[in-house]
């Protein structure tokens, strides 16, 4: 026998608890065996805690028989409705009772056969869809105004007691903010060095100071360390909530039904200024974006950087990272060190450091004098051979041909689902089984679309660099006096590089002689 879901408890759970409390005590051929309640989860939603527990019990035959107040306390996706309680329940010998509905497949088998009961789920499904587009509508309203709209207020603020749409300042919170925005802007740090200082001062980042010290409901991931990171730094320098500006409506759920959390279009955010007290001067949130944008890998222009993805350093194989400083004569310059060193800790690596200006002179030096001592016909060849050779291997291995082998994946998977239930009809498969393949089914259609998603990404970054490598062999006669490097060149011909220090650097490039 079933009811409901979880916590504390909302009103509709208790006038539903009793109301079957009810219904059982005046049936004799009932016995309340467990309840199971998923207070606060969407109906649409069939991934849901305590659903999934009544499904194992149903399994191990602890209960036969469920009982709700309507159909849509079961669900309110029509479709999947509809397959329980005409497949599933009667499969697995489970008598189904909706009291508000005059269900009991096991008194009355017309009761779930009666054409009533589909249009019953249908309008509940469509209830569900036209909320979701109330709430919606209300809750940009919201936004529009400059309320705040969030479960949770951001770090530095919490909600006003009276009126949750208003932000008011946390002064333990919003003192470590002012610090974060000063350390970036007048002592040069970094995100990573002031995720450092934050952890060797004991600060506990963000989602560990609303579980445990203001005591919010927020649920995190690693609840034994709440280390900051350098992202929720990053986060942080970048928000404009903290100059009094609300700019909301950053992600949102792709649907009703489908509860996939997708970012949107900065375009499209919901942007309104002055709505609350700042915690920081606007013209030192300037100067932390400013900053911001220059420690990154990606140039003014927009481009990469020429050595991007090709520094590893010479002992942990790791990659380099790029760092900016200023020396005591105030001239600024790049350079990388391996970011295991800088990352995770000196203890694990040596300090592998090149100065870019070292680099450049060194890799310019090399593929000069490679070029003075070699036969450039050879090059010209071995590099056709080599394009060639990536062609075919594009044919057989091609993104594209990855990804439609992904999607016929997702096909054969989908079908292979729509015949378990025939198998378990013919006894082919056992109840358990039954479960068990749908769950694995489930979990390979779920991890091909992921692999989609990313080979799709990669897709589109090749289509756009392919152009470039299409004309780099007609500009390889002209190197044989080559005087600068550029992106091109360097991801064209070197392979990788290996750096100890600005003196021993091993290039390896992508042909030979």
């Amino acid at each position: 026998m079933i009811i409901g879901i979880y916590k504390k408890e909302s009103n509709s759970i208790i006038s539903q608890k009793n109301l079957i409390d009810e219904y059982i005590n005046e049936k004799k051929d009932l016995i309340l065996k467990d309840v199971y309640i998923d207070d606060g989860f969407t109906g649409t939603d069939f991934n849901r805690p305590e659903f999934n527990r009544l499904l194992e019990d149903m399994k191990l035959k602890k209960i036969n028989c469920i009982i709700v107040k309507d159909l849509s306390r079961l669900g309110r996706n029509y479709i999947e409705v509809g397959n329980y309680i005409e497949q599933i329940f009667p499969l697995f010998n489970i008598r189904f009772i909706s009291i508000n509905d005059n269900i009991d497949s096991f008194k009355d088998e017309n009761s779930l056969n009666s054409i009533i009961v589909p249009f019953k789920n249908i309008i509940n499904d469509e209830y569900c869809r036209d909320t979701s587009i109330k709430i919606r509508t209300a809750i940009n309203a919201r936004r529009k105004k400059g309320e705040f709209v969030g479960a949770f207020a951001p770090y530095g603020y919490v909600r006003n007691k009276e009126n949750k749409h208003i932000l008011e300042i946390d002064e333990e919170a919003s003192f470590i903010v002012k610090k974060i925005f000063e350390w970036k802007v007048y002592e040069g740090m970094g995100n990573i060095k002031i995720c450092q200082k934050l952890n060797d001062m004991g600060i506990i980042n963000p989602a560990g100071y609303k579980e445990k010290v203001l005591k919010l409901n927020y649920k995190t991931f690693n609840k034994s360390d709440y280390l900051w990171t350098p992202s929720t730094v990053r986060n942080i320098l970048r928000n404009d909530v903290y100059i009094g500006n609300m700019t909301q409506g950053k992600r949102k759920v792709k649907s009703y039904k489908i509860h996939k959390i997708e970012n949107v279009d900065e375009k499209e955010w919901i942007r309104v200024e002055n709505t609350h007290k700042p915690i920081i001067e606007k013209s030192l949130f300037e100067k932390a974006q400013f900053l911001q944008k220059k420690d990154t890998k990606v140039q003014k222009n927009g481009t990469l950087s020429i050595w991007a993805g090709k520094l590893r350093c010479s002992k942990c194989k790791m990659a380099m990272s790029k760092k900016i400083s200023t020396n005591k004569n105030k001239i600024r310059y790049e350079y990388y060190i391996c970011s295991t060193y800088r990352k995770k800790s000196k203890h694990l690596c040596t300090r592998s450091l090149v100065k870019v200006e070292n680099l450049e002179k060194i890799v310019l030096e090399l593929l000069k004098f490679y070029f003075s001592i070699c036969d450039f016909e050879k090059v010209i060849c071995r590099l056709r051979k080599s394009k060639l050779k990536d062609l075919r291997t594009s044919k057989k291995e091609s993104l594209e041909s990855i990804i439609k082998a992904k999607e016929n994946e997702i096909k054969r998977f989908d079908f292979l689902k729509q015949t378990l239930y025939e198998d378990l009809k013919e006894k082919i498969l056992s109840k358990e089984e039954y479960f068990k393949y749908k769950e694995k089914y489930d979990n390979n259609i779920k991890e091909n679309e992921k692999n989609i998603a990313k080979l799709s990404d990669m897709l589109n970054s090749k289509k756009k660099t392919h152009g470039k490598s299409e004309d780099f062999i007609k500009e390889v006669e002209n190197m044989k006096n080559i005087d600068a490097l550029d992106r091109t060149i360097v991801d064209e011909l070197i392979d990788y590089i290996e750096v100890k220090n600005s003196k021993d650097i091993i290039i390896y490039l992508k042909f030979s002689m």
